[in-house]
């Protein structure tokens, strides 16, 4: 009930803000239609599926399981600001530096023992949880505006920055980052079926 409590919380306050007044408030209207991030979108959905998943296993989570869910929820509602032009992808770039530039802050400086232990990934676990879901969601966005080669330029850059990630020391730590190759991997093959780039396009992506 906590858990579907906070989501409900979380839904009344993501109400779409009014854009600005002024000339470009026809593009903004556009850029908001095109991504389709309201409540009822990909990003409320996404969030959805995940505690639905948790309620079938009927596994109660702990205090600490609880605060980095809360948490991770907080990071996404952040990240839901309607103006960003998803076929842009200067600011799908910016977004992933920033999250995890975020990662690597949230990391406690240590002299004397490893800052890639449990307790730093428990530090760092909601901005990864953040950075998953960038990755996935943008590139959902993409696919849904059958915009194939924005998806596979997507891809390149994001599987870069999944590759700049931390390396825990514990290897099941690492599964978010593995989840993330998952992703942009299905997004390339869901592309691919639907779009054949030109010869000199399809060596530069092999190249890269």
């Amino acid at each position: 009930r906590m858990r579907r409590s906070y989501l409900e919380i979380l839904s009344a306050r993501l109400a779409p803000s009014p854009l600005p007044r002024g000339r470009n408030t026809t593009t903004n209207t556009n850029r908001v239609r095109s991504l389709d991030l309201s409540v009822g979108g990909l990003w409320s959905g996404g969030i959805e599926e995940q505690c639905e998943k948790m309620n079938e296993h009927h596994t109660p989570l702990s205090k600490q399981q609880l605060v980095q869910l809360i948490r991770s929820l907080i990071l996404v509602e952040q990240s839901q600001e309607p103006r960003i032009l998803a076929s842009d992808l200067k600011y799908l770039q910016e977004d992933l530096q920033l999250k995890k530039a975020n990662v690597y802050r949230s990391i406690p400086y240590s002299r004397l023992g490893s800052n890639r232990d449990a307790h730093c990934y428990r530090k760092a676990y909601p901005h990864l949880v953040a950075f998953k879901v960038s990755c996935q969601e943008w590139g959902q966005v993409l696919l849904r505006n059958k915009e194939w080669d924005a998806v596979l330029e997507h891809t390149m850059m994001a599987w870069r920055y999944t590759s700049e990630l931390p390396q825990w020391d514990t290897a099941n730590h690492n599964a978010l980052r593995e989840q993330c190759y998952s992703i942009l991997a299905a997004h390339s093959l869901t592309a691919l079926q639907h779009y054949h780039p030109e010869t000199n396009r399809g060596r530069e992506l092999l190249r890269r």
